[in-house]
């Protein structure tokens, strides 16, 4: 990270300084005034490349769906168990 802050300043040992989507971006006084001088990050930087998993989406959010849900069940069951125990507590 700091050394494409480095490289942006032009310091000579950090290298050549390249925007990297999702990372970093050198927006221009143009750039930023038609956003109206808003300095979201997001606006210039975007989002970096997508890694392909090879999951197909379906069967992606089905388990990542079915992961949730369990810990949800998860979830409950240490709340409970917490409160037992702050109960023998007082």
């Amino acid at each position: 990270m700091a050394t494409a802050y480095h490289a942006w300043r032009g310091e000579p040992d950090a290298g050549a300084y390249a925007d990297e989507p999702g990372f970093c971006k050198a927006a221009s006084m143009e750039e930023v005034a038609k956003h109206n001088y808003v300095l979201t990050p997001g606006r210039y930087v975007g989002a970096g490349a997508a890694e392909e998993d090879g999951e197909p989406f379906e069967e992606k959010f089905d388990r990542l769906t079915a992961e949730l849900r369990a810990q949800f069940v998860e979830e409950r069951r240490l709340e409970k168990e917490i409160e037992a125990r702050l109960e023998a507590l007082e």
